[in-house]
């Protein structure tokens, strides 16, 4: 018997490929309209963010924050003694969060009728779907597979933990190294110093966190190396070996050699679009590093029976979870009432969960610039006011964009211990029309971090 006689046919309706934020918005709406529904994942269902990324980080980002608080008050002879982070405490009351997803999230499936498939995926036809001994063929295949570690093309990457393994450690190495300055690496470098490492963060180019405001960068970075960070700008690494269970980082910096020394080092250069393995060319799937090629209704411009969302899709948004939820839900509603609606990314917020929180919402200055807006720059600096005092916090500090003549909010970026909180008020704002002085004549409960909003205007 061959292996094609093997392999079973099933018909439905859409196969979603990915269990994440865009994969089950578009599974639950296209089942509930009675569309017969697949959904495909060879990892654990879930996705990234409920396994694997906000969720777990955010559990050990809030610990951090209490350690922090207490250490803060403590300088301050407020509090008597130091808290200190139980590392496998912690990482068993994160588990008690992530643990029971992939299950729940499988029942949900089934009670819903959508059909789940355990296996990897990959395209043998315009919407064929090969999984496993099965090839699943249907109207329209979504993908919705995610993102994972970009590949940095260096000798020994492989030694590199990954985000995903940092959140698994059963004890924290005593000296931790990140490669690369984003958020995974800031974020996690804040949590591992708290929690007693010796940390320090390599990163190729003159400034981290390239997507956020270069002031606020500066401050955040000065209080990252306060801490006790170490940050190198201007450092390109070159290979990584391990040596006697340590591992050893070779980098340039200046044109010299640098050498780096931990016990662990973690990859902190940046996401890529997981469609390697999905053999978009036999579905004659336009495709590139950004992710799959779609139109404005985030439908493949070289196949029309394909759509994608979230970080496989090169829609033009962040990798970011409230963007793979939206841009799901719109696919859902293009597969289910034809091409209607579009992706709007207007007042966007992206937040980096250090302690204290950078937050950036709308349109930075260059940007406003590029579209020939006029506008004006609220900026200072909060270290001094009440709300920032009374939390022992010395570093806070913002800027929003406000234009001229017409009082809207075009952008805002903080940094401080309610940064992302405040984003979140301002991108409504933004989405909906607010204009500043509407917000300056709101009664804010008081004190919060939301009655500092019309002082920021």
């Amino acid at each position: 018997m061959t292996y094609t006689e093997h392999i079973v046919k099933r018909q439905f309706d859409v196969v979603v490929l990915g269990t994440g934020s865009a994969g089950s918005n578009v599974a639950h709406t296209c089942r509930a309209a009675g569309w017969n529904v697949a959904i495909v994942d060879w990892r654990p269902f879930g996705g990234t963010c409920a396994l694997r990324g906000c969720d777990p980080k955010k559990v050990l980002v809030g610990v951090a924050e209490l350690v922090d608080w207490s250490r803060r008050m403590r300088a301050r002879a407020v509090v008597s003694s130091e808290l200190r982070i139980d590392w496998p405490a912690l990482i068993a009351f994160k588990k008690s969060f992530t643990d029971p997803v992939p299950r729940d999230r499988e029942e949900d499936y089934k009670q819903a009728g959508i059909v789940p498939f355990h296996a990897k995926a990959r395209f043998v036809g315009r919407s064929s779907v090969a999984v496993g001994d099965d090839v699943l063929e249907a109207r329209h295949v979504v993908i919705a597979t995610g993102a994972k570690p970009a590949s940095l093309g260096i000798d020994g990457e492989s030694h590199l933990i990954t985000s995903e393994q940092f959140l698994e450690l059963p004890q924290l190495p005593r000296r931790m190294l990140f490669v690369g300055g984003g958020y995974i690496s800031f974020e996690f470098a804040h949590v591992a110093v708290r929690a007693g490492a010796e940390v320090q963060v390599l990163h190729r180019g003159n400034r981290p966190l390239e997507n956020f405001d270069t002031d606020l960068v500066s401050q955040l970075v000065d209080a990252s190396r306060a801490l006790g960070i170490t940050i190198s700008l201007n450092t390109a690494v070159q290979s990584i070996e391990q040596l006697q269970g340590r591992t050893i980082v070779h980098a340039t910096k200046a044109g010299r050699e640098r050498t780096f020394e931990a016990d662990a080092a973690v990859h902190g250069a940046g996401r890529v679009p997981d469609i390697d393995e999905l053999d978009l060319d036999a579905a004659q799937v336009g495709h590139s590093k950004s992710g799959v090629e779609v139109n404005q209704f985030l439908q493949s411009k070289t196949n029309s029976a394909i759509y994608a969302a979230g970080d496989t899709a090169a829609a033009g948004g962040l990798p970011l979870t409230p963007v793979a939820a939206l841009e799901g839900e719109i696919v859902a509603e293009n597969l289910l009432h034809g091409n209607r609606r579009s992706v709007d990314f207007t007042g966007l917020t992206s937040i980096v969960f250090t302690i204290p929180p950078l937050a950036a919402v709308g349109l930075s200055a260059a940007q406003a610039a590029n579209q020939g807006l006029r506008y004006r720059v609220s900026q200072g600096d909060m270290a001094g006011w009440y709300s920032s005092r009374r939390l022992a916090v010395n570093v806070a500090s913002y800027k929003v964009l406000v234009e001229e003549g017409t009082d809207r909010i075009l952008g805002a970026h903080i940094l401080g211990p309610h940064a992302e909180e405040q984003a979140n008020i301002l991108a409504l704002a933004i989405r909906a029309g607010i204009r500043s002085s509407d917000i300056e004549n709101v009664l804010f409960g008081y004190p919060t971090g939301a009655s500092d909003l019309e002082h920021m205007l």
